[in-house]
């Protein structure tokens, strides 16, 4: 064994792993990231901005971007990125409701380490964001209880049963739960939860007294009519006789601007806010990324996030459309898939007896198309092992339109080979 680290020299996330959406002898429609070409203007306009935000920082600011920052982020980033969302979400954000990370998987991490009891629960779809299964994994006095997922969403009726059965009194913690959930286009199915279900969840929460904590990176990707709410927070109103504060928006920057940013931020109701405030891991260092957020600011403030957003914006739109066309057209008729209405992901599902991870080793030798399996996505063993997700987000419209094509391809010679 080594006694020395051996450094690999990597360029980015997915370097040097069969996850590596750069490899051009392998399409990669795995990737939940924006590609390159999205990515190109960031120099320029990130530059502005950081001339602009450090212009101001040593005639007006003593240089202050450099200094601990407060702990929730200075409020005129904040009063930015809610003016924003708060047009964006046809919904009032609050400049005093946010708390800046970097980015949701730290803010996820942030919540759950601060307001749940670790000898508490954790409940999920049964499908989920596969990175924040394993970030949770890591709390090893936890335990992960999934929960149905219908096409409307979280199965009202599972979810509360297994709450209640459950169900205790926190010690030195304000909830016994969390419900981790990515409301809007979800991750990795794509779908859009309902308005009863959204008020179901609000419900349970106040039932019981756990915490709800919505990965909300893709609300704003809504390419069709737009939703009458976009957050699952929205249905948690402080206008309610019974309002006490249980759902937590959890935002980021990474879909939207670019991963490498690592910005994002916490919406949370004034009886939690306090709380995650008084930790010791944001009162140590303060604001989680006081430079960063400062240039996201001026970024804001010059109109140059919004113009760079809405660009991705139309080009997400543009090869989900193109996606779905082709699959509508060609994916063979035993197969089925959730149409997403906004997002990033598709999800697909084979014939039940068939898995997606024996296909995936056809479409790799066949056509060199890469996509991930349902069990990834899963707690519990072979669960979903006959469907399998793909992303829009990454590569141009072209090269998706004849990656799809060929998949698709694939997948109709692979049930032959098997009747």
């Amino acid at each position: 064994m080594s006694h020395e680290n051996e450094d690999p020299k990597l360029k980015h996330l997915f370097d040097g792993s069969d996850w590596n959406v750069y490899e051009t002898k392998v399409l990669n429609l795995g990737v939940g990231a924006p590609g390159t070409d999205l990515l190109e203007p960031c120099c320029d306009i990130f530059q502005q901005a950081t001339a602009h935000r450090l212009k101001y920082e040593k005639s007006e600011n003593r240089s202050l971007l450099f200094q601990y920052g407060p702990t929730s982020g200075c409020f005129d980033v904040r009063h930015e990125i809610a003016k924003y969302f708060s047009s964006m979400y046809d919904s009032a954000m609050k400049s005093e409701d946010l708390i800046i990370t970097t980015g949701a998987s730290q803010g996820l991490h942030f919540s759950l380490s601060t307001l749940v009891d670790f000898n508490g629960y954790i409940f999920v779809d049964e499908y989920t964001y596969m990175i924040a299964l394993d970030s949770m994994k890591e709390f090893t006095t936890l335990t992960i209880v999934p929960v149905k997922l219908n096409d409307d969403g979280v199965d009202l009726k599972d979810l509360e049963a297994k709450v209640r059965e459950r169900c205790f009194k926190p010690n030195g913690k304000e909830f016994w739960a969390m419900y981790y959930t990515i409301p809007t286009y979800h991750n990795p199915t794509g779908i859009l939860f309902s308005p009863a279900v959204c008020r179901g969840i609000v419900a349970l929460a106040r039932k019981f007294n756990f915490v709800v904590i919505c990965d909300d990176v893709y609300n704003i990707l809504s390419y069709d009519e737009k939703p009458p709410h976009v957050r699952l927070l929205s249905y948690d109103a402080r206008t309610d006789t019974d309002f006490a504060g249980h759902v937590i928006s959890n935002g980021s920057f990474s879909k939207i601007l670019g991963p490498g940013v690592r910005l994002g931020w916490l919406e949370v109701p004034p009886r939690l806010k306090p709380i995650l405030e008084r930790s010791g891991i944001i009162n140590s260092g303060g604001c989680f990324n006081n430079y960063t957020a400062g240039i996201i600011g001026s970024l804001f403030e010059l109109g140059l996030a919004q113009s760079h957003i809405s660009r991705l914006y139309e080009a997400y739109k543009e090869r989900m459309k193109a996606v779905i066309a082709v699959l509508n057209e060609q994916l063979p008729e035993s197969c089925t898939l959730i149409v997403p209405k906004g997002g990033y992901f598709i999800w697909i599902s084979l014939p039940e007896h068939l898995n997606a991870r024996d296909f995936l080793t056809y479409s790799l030798e066949h056509e060199k198309i890469f996509f991930i399996p349902g069990p990834r996505f899963a707690l519990e063993g072979d669960n979903g092992k006959h469907c399998f997700r793909l992303s829009i987000a990454f590569h141009k419209k072209d090269k998706l339109v004849d990656g799809i094509t060929r998949l698709c391809r694939a997948l109709k010679d692979y049930i032959k080979t098997l009747s």
